[in-house]
């Protein structure tokens, strides 16, 4: 299964290891990004240190790194203007914009990214019952 991953199910994954967390381990998910959500993680660092529950955050953020293919925005420019007028928020225009380049859902948790109809998100426990279903 392919899915876009968000910024806040990663920074959960840095963060507390949880549900989140685990779905880096399937080795039948594969997850993109837009590859500005390395900065993103970066302006954020401390936060998400301050907040961990991990041990050590290089570490982890480089398993999330190994199982994420990052896409370059200039791949994405084709997706922009269809992905702005979709967008709840202007923050996830390059997330729409790449699951419309590969045809495939987004998995966030944010709330507002299901009031548009174009592309399908899943929360993480939606994703959770999807997996459970197919076992």
């Amino acid at each position: 299964m392919d899915f876009v991953v968000d910024a806040n199910v990663i920074f959960a994954a840095l963060i507390k290891g949880n549900l989140s967390y685990r779905f880096f381990f399937l080795k039948d998910l594969h997850l993109y990004a837009p590859e500005f959500i390395l900065i993103e993680i970066e302006k954020h660092r401390n936060f998400i240190i301050g907040k961990s529950e991990h041990g050590d955050f290089e570490k982890v953020l480089e398993v999330l790194k190994k199982r994420i293919t990052l896409v370059p925005l200039e791949d994405l420019r084709a997706y922009i203007k269809e992905a702005e007028k979709i967008s709840p928020d202007k923050a996830d225009v390059s997330y729409l914009a790449l699951a419309l380049k590969l045809k495939i859902p987004i998995l966030s948790n944010d709330k507002d990214l299901k009031r548009q109809n174009k592309v399908k998100v899943y929360s993480s426990q939606e994703l959770l019952n999807l997996l459970s279903k197919s076992l």
